[in-house]
């Protein structure tokens, strides 16, 4: 089942625009000055925006991420708006259907790597990623902007 309708590729493209825009404008009148309180500051950022505009964009990022790596190995959870499949590799287990790598994000986190605000390894290093199995790192397919 497809993560995003197709007739809402277009407002989850808006969503997504919103919430860049947001953020950005976000980190340009509000990041302190001070290296380690504005990298405190981007691990932390959270737009707030609507319940709909945050799932729209993550539902959107979630399927520019799935055309960009196809496959069936990796399972990627941005709870509570969607989950896919990507990545060439064994498939699911024909009794449970999850495959041997999952990767479970919360949403600002997933927000926060697709459009490159933070990195994998900053978001790892927090604690801000759970990852299961061999292929648990997404570094070379984020940002997606």
């Amino acid at each position: 089942m497809a993560v995003i309708r197709e007739q809402d590729l277009n407002k989850g493209h808006e969503a997504f625009a919103n919430w860049l825009q947001t953020a950005r404008r976000i980190i340009t009148d509000q990041m302190p000055a001070d290296d380690m309180e504005a990298f405190d500051f981007k691990l932390n950022l959270s737009p707030k925006l609507p319940r709909q505009t945050w799932a729209m964009a993550v539902r959107y990022s979630l399927h520019l991420l799935e055309k960009k790596a196809p496959g069936e190995g990796v399972e990627v959870r941005v709870a509570p708006w969607g989950a896919i499949k990507i990545l060439d590799g064994p498939a699911s287990d024909p009794h449970n259907l999850t495959p041997p790598d999952v990767i479970e994000l919360e949403p600002d986190v997933w927000m926060r790597l697709v459009t490159g605000i933070t990195s994998w390894a900053e978001e790892k290093e927090a604690s801000r990623i759970t990852a299961v199995g061999e292929r648990d790192d997404l570094s070379d397919l984020l940002p997606l902007v």
